[in-house]
């Protein structure tokens, strides 16, 4: 793996995947900022890495004026930005007739409207050295949509996976890599009480809606599959060579839910093909 002293600016860093790759990036050298809604929640790791490779940043992801204060000041203080990883987010729970508009928006102004604001300020500096990656952090959700009671979730995850294709077809050639990251369930406080959003109103005919919060909460919470420390390696490992993937799934979960979801995406295409391809004008 590659050690050489790059400058990360990572989202979401006081806990779960964000907090694991922070540390694992000072291990390693890397020079960080790390971003939090409050710098108090980033104390748990101050005392990592060498002097002077840590950058705590209190800053909200939604406010542009906010997130240009803390690009700046990473680029001030290190003198570039090369990898810029999308993670802050949050899981918003309820079906999509339950739902209120005020509780969709809001969580696409953090999981979808944030990172554009990170992105809007990150990449000049990345377009003026002609090199820099994008991580951005989704969901195995935002692959295999099929999870009744999360839409507004899969949704936002969708976008964020759609954005980073056109991202990378728009920076290639500026030298600026992309890659969206599917991981399936990591072993986080996601489904804790004060990550996960319920929406405040429910629907009592949509039992597969509640069936899948109980199981994520009562079985699921605590026991996910996926290792956030291993998952951070992944993630570094996925900068550090000359031609990362543009789509990265993490875990044998999200494996097996990719291929499920290619596999019937080719089933319909096959059998639909003729129907669908009498649709053009006659040649």
């Amino acid at each position: 793996m590659n050690t050489s002293p790059n400058t990360w600016f990572v989202t979401g860093a006081s806990k779960g995947l964000g907090l694991a790759l922070v540390k694992a990036l000072l291990a390693h050298g890397q020079n960080v900022a790390a971003t939090s809604r409050t710098r108090a929640s980033l104390e748990s790791i101050q005392t990592e890495g060498k002097a002077g490779q840590l950058l705590p940043l209190e800053v909200d992801l939604s406010d542009a004026d906010s997130v240009q204060r803390a690009v700046d000041a990473t680029v001030t203080r290190f003198g570039r930005l090369d990898v810029l990883v999308n993670n802050a987010g949050y899981g918003q729970q309820g079906t999509l007739e339950a739902m209120s508009d005020a509780e969709v928006r809001r969580n696409f102004e953090i999981n979808v409207f944030a990172p554009i604001n990170v992105l809007r300020q990150a990449l000049p500096h990345m377009r003026r050295q002609r090199s820099g990656h994008v991580i951005n952090i989704a969901s195995i959700v935002g692959f295999q949509g099929g999870y009744a009671g999360w839409g507004s979730y899969v949704a936002t995850k969708f976008a964020l996976a759609g954005l980073t294709e056109t991202l990378a077809a728009e920076t290639a050639e500026l030298g600026i890599k992309a890659t969206v990251v599917y991981p399936g369930p990591v072993r986080t406080d996601f489904l804790s009480s004060g990550s996960l959003m319920l929406a405040a109103r429910s629907i009592a005919d949509y039992t597969e809606a509640q069936a899948s919060l109980d199981l994520h909460l009562d079985s699921l919470a605590g026991q996910q599959a996926g290792d956030p420390e291993r998952l951070a390696l992944l993630i570094m490992q996925a900068a550090a060579v000359e031609k990362p993937p543009l789509h990265l799934f993490a875990g044998r979960i999200a494996c097996h839910l990719a291929q499920q979801k290619m596999n019937t995406v080719t089933a319909d295409l096959d059998a639909w093909r003729a129907a669908s391809m009498a649709t053009d004008f006659a040649a």
